[in-house]
């Protein structure tokens, strides 16, 4: 039920937002030269990596000039980029994601691999025995406020309790967040 919520909804966001995809990538593209989207290898369901996808937001050499994370005012988010993060309109690709199956629309955010020292192994084990989202339990009532802990607590509440209904509260929940509070 999941599988097919999460590729009826991708098909009719991805349908939808089309005419948005090329406006950005035009905007990208006259922001900071380079290509538009940025792919990032991210930890998935069972702990197998996978290509992750999104507008590119940051310069192109972003990754061989700082850490794996960003920090208010990062100076390697680009003009285009700090727009692109605010409306979290720069996480739209990873609709693609979804459609191909590393992804679903909700659950925990991917790790990147770096981050498993964070975790004891039980607690990375558990956060992985589901599908990571778009978006998930911490982003729909912390957003970016969230500590380390409390994101952490977050997942792991979402691995135990997730199922269609809480997926659907999840989402609407995630939706005010961005209208009310913007983005990244």
């Amino acid at each position: 039920m999941k599988r097919l919520f999460d590729i009826l909804s991708s098909l009719v966001v991805l349908l939808c937002v089309l005419p948005l995809f090329l406006i950005v990538a035009i905007i990208i593209a006259f922001d900071n030269f380079g290509p538009v989207f940025y792919t990032q290898k991210r930890i998935g369901l069972n702990g197998k990596e996978f290509a992750m996808y999104k507008f590119r937001s940051m310069r192109v050499d972003a990754d061989k000039i700082g850490p794996y994370f960003t920090s208010t005012n990062d100076p390697r988010i680009t003009r285009a980029g700090r727009w692109l993060r605010r409306t979290s309109i720069d996480e739209l690709p990873q609709l693609l994601n979804v459609l191909l199956g590393s992804m679903s629309v909700v659950g925990p955010r991917p790790n990147v691999a770096q981050q498993q020292e964070l975790y004891t192994p039980e607690m990375w084990y558990k956060r992985n025995t589901v599908k990571p989202g778009i978006t998930g339990l911490a982003q729909a009532t912390k957003r970016s406020a969230a500590t380390v802990e409390e994101r952490d607590s977050l997942d792991l509440e979402y691995v135990d309790k997730h199922n269609v209904m809480f997926d659907l509260k999840i989402i609407f929940m995630t939706i005010k967040q961005v209208v009310v509070k913007g983005g990244n």
